[in-house]
């Protein structure tokens, strides 16, 4: 008890360095429909754990990356490699961050050579429209590998003409290390989101920039991307969309993946992708969405960065998705019918030459015909050519049993195939693959309770989930490199709570805050003595988390800040501001991350940033 009481004294104390999302227009937040199936569903009408995070709410925070966006969402655990969105690992209520799946604009692009690169994401910050975390199982609505749940990233639409530009600098203001240089740490970043609409058709342009130069021995990044979205309405029953973008990241990986011997270490990752959709509306009440998709990545991994003659390994990583999504409304309910299919390729020099290919075929049926319920059930069927057959039903169930309060109970199963470096990584003395390895299998239960009234919101839930044959990576001794396992079950319980509100303080001034606290406890898993694991040094254990928000006239004062406990490491507290003012087309910020100058590592052996000093503006050009 006193682990999940001092959490929330520990935010009672702090409240004044919390930071909030801007206070949101209640009605606009229930109107968004969220993209997490086929049946799209209305945010106040979900049966699910879904939290979202908004473009006014990213516009305001004192992040320089969607990596960071999401370090502030309840139950998240970011765990950064490289600060400025260089390399982020994600993954949710436990998990391990290969058993989150990431979608942008509902495509598929987690890595398949390893999730390492799966946040490596062609789009600018300032492009994003909101970002939707779905909590649980998604396994029923995505297929394989969202066994802990999943994150949708949406980019912004084209309604409007207009030019968004966002310009940010900024340092540490402590010397470079020798060998780096003779100047202080920081950097710059630019951005850069054209918005154009046409009678018929949308258009989004995005580009991005990042220069830093570290803000420790090699830990420099640079990195640059660009973003294309289009979309033509041939005519009221027929719409064609397009999507493509890239982005070329290189960064200092000094302690990333093999320390101390990885000192001199760097990295070059690129990633293509494009996307071809549409929507026919074939009925009144039938609907047909294919789409056709690839990812292109290549990882250019340097253990020596002045000598490319040895220990390089380069990899080469091509999908190709199709899919076809269907729904049908009947007077009973709402019915969703699709299929997909999935191939994986891989070229390396130390893990081989690899494919495989992954079908699935979904039933899915809505329904509100009982008063006061929300009904959504289904199932995916995959097969994949290395794990066979399986099937991933699942049941969410929400009552509405007084006007302002909510009900729901979810239970659903998922799975998580393993990656080709889980498989047939060759990389000693570092990491070796395990080509033995048997997929994660997992059935999980959660129940939640809301209370809404007005601007204020109180919500708790508890979740278990068991999974069958977990994969870890570990070794007995450190003369011998890593390994992943099977270790049978991995029995995770979580508790929850979040409680946030707005109100008026005077005629001019706003007040907004949210608390969260997170437990998980991990069960026992059966490791033989003298072994270490990955797993059981970063897991997750505690989380408290607030925000708040100041605003008046032109004037805003964003604060954040947030409490960590891992299983085996020190717990550490990270606070964050901002302060902004500006009109409605330009504005003006400077931000002070990690105010009280906390050392801390989120993974590997790689200290994060200390107290951080940024100055930025944002303008906008209406067209």
């Amino acid at each position: 008890m006193n682990k999940i009481l001092l959490p929330l004294l520990t935010l009672s104390s702090t409240i004044a360095f919390a930071q909030q999302q801007v206070k949101q227009d209640t009605t606009k937040l229930n109107e968004i429909v969220i993209s997490e199936n086929r049946l799209q569903t209305p945010f106040s009408k979900q049966a699910r754990n879904i939290q979202l995070i908004t473009k006014e709410q990213i516009a305001e925070m004192p992040v320089k990356s969607i990596n960071e966006a999401l370090s502030f969402i309840a139950g998240v655990d970011v765990r950064q490699r490289g600060p400025f969105g260089a390399q982020a690992d994600i993954s949710i209520d436990g998990g391990t961050f290969e058993q989150t799946l990431i979608l942008l604009n509902g495509v598929k692009i987690s890595d398949v050579q390893t999730a390492h690169h799966s946040m490596n994401i062609p789009v600018p910050l300032s492009a994003v429209e909101r970002i939707e975390i779905i909590k649980g199982p998604a396994a029923r609505i995505y297929g394989i590998n969202a066994l802990t749940g999943a994150i949708n990233i949406i980019t912004k639409t084209s309604e409007s003409q207009s030019i968004a530009i966002n310009l940010q600098a900024g340092s540490s203001f402590e010397d470079e290390a020798m060998g780096d240089g003779s100047g202080i740490y920081g950097g710059a970043s630019a951005q850069a989101a054209i918005r154009m609409a046409g009678k018929n058709s949308g258009h989004l342009v995005a580009f991005g920039l990042n220069d830093y130069n570290g803000q420790r021995y090699n830990s420099s990044t640079y990195d640059y991307r660009f973003f294309y979205q289009g979309d033509v309405l041939l005519d009221d029953k027929n719409k064609f969309n397009f999507m493509a973008g890239y982005i070329s990241n290189a960064f200092g990986a000094s302690g990333y993946y093999a320390a101390p011997g990885d000192k001199e270490a760097f990295e070059i990752v690129k990633t293509g992708l494009i996307a071809l959709g549409s929507v026919h509306q074939l009925s009144k009440n039938f609907s047909l969405r294919p789409r056709l998709s690839t990812r292109y990545n290549w990882d250019d991994y340097r253990y020596f960065r002045n000598d490319l003659t040895r220990a390089r390994s380069l990899h080469q990583t091509k999908v190709w998705s199709a899919e076809l999504n269907s729904s049908l409304t009947t007077s009973i309910g709402d019915f969703g019918f699709g299929l997909e299919s999935r191939s994986e390729d891989i070229e390396s020099t130390n893990i081989g030459d690899r494919e495989r290919y992954n079908h699935g075929a979904y039933l899915e049926y809505k329904t509100e015909a009982i008063k006061n319920l929300l009904l959504n059930l289904g199932t995916y069927v995959n097969y994949n050519t290395q794990y066979g057959w399986q099937a991933f039903p699942g049941l969410d169930v929400a009552y509405l049993f007084a006007p302002k309060w909510k009900f729901a109970f979810n239970v659903g199963s998922s799975q998580r195939i393993p990656s080709f470096t889980d498989l047939y990584l060759n990389q000693r003395p570092g990491n070796i693959g395990n080509p033995n390895l048997t997929s994660e299998n997992a059935w999980q239960y959660e129940v939640s309770l809301q209370y809404k009234v007005s601007s204020f919101q109180v919500q708790t839930g508890y979740f278990y989930r068991n999974i069958n044959d977990f994969i870890d990576w570990v070794r007995s001794s450190s003369s011998v490199p890593y390994q992943p396992q099977n270790f049978g079950n991995n029995k995770i319980q979580g508790f929850n709570v979040m409680l946030g509100q707005s109100f008026n303080v005077g005629a001019k001034s706003t007040v907004t805050y949210q608390l969260s606290y997170n437990y998980l406890h991990a069960g026992e898993i059966s490791y033989t003595n003298n072994v270490t694991s990955k797993y059981v040094v970063e897991n997750l254990k505690n989380q408290a988390l607030g925000r708040l928000t100041y605003k008046n006239g032109n004037w805003q004062l964003m604060a954040g800040g947030r409490w960590i406990e891992r299983a085996l490491k020190n717990p550490y507290f990270v606070g964050d501001l901002r302060l902004t003012y500006g009109k409605r087309n330009w504005n003006i910020y400077t931000d002070v991350t990690n105010i009280g100058n906390a050392s801390y590592i989120e993974v590997a052996a790689v200290p994060l940033p200390k107290r951080w000093f940024a100055l930025g503006t944002n303008i906008r050009f209406d067209l």
